[in-house]
């Protein structure tokens, strides 16, 4: 048998904080506006996002190396959140699934529409 998907090979974690539907949102909205964030911008980008899970997201990604942090010493602190270069590669890649997602959103629907109507 094949171990490609093996629960002990390591790009499963990067694959798990990649398929975050608020990692590719976060990924998303970064890469759409080419600059920095601060967290209040990226919460009002990234609609029905909690503020735990928001925090959660972006500890990850620069745990992962895909975001960087930067804290400015003023009062009150100003944090912003940036692409590295390697989140920008991963930015390309999500960026593909969600244009994916919008050319096809209505083929979708209407197969889930379709898919409801089938009786039991």
């Amino acid at each position: 048998m094949d171990t490609k998907y093996a629960k002990a090979c390591p790009s499963r974690t990067v694959m798990d904080v990649l398929a975050n539907k608020w990692t590719l949102y976060v990924l998303g909205l970064l890469r759409q506006y080419d600059r920095p964030l601060r967290f209040t911008e990226l919460r009002r980008g990234v609609e029905g996002v909690t503020q735990k899970s928001l925090t959660q997201v972006l500890r990850n990604l620069e745990r992962d190396g895909l975001v960087s942090r930067t804290i400015y010493p003023t009062i009150p602190p100003r944090v912003e959140y940036a692409l590295t270069d390697l989140g920008r590669d991963a930015g390309a890649l999500t960026g593909a699934i969600a244009d994916w997602s919008k050319a096809n959103a209505d083929r979708v629907h209407a197969a889930r529409a379709a898919y409801d109507k089938r009786p039991d």
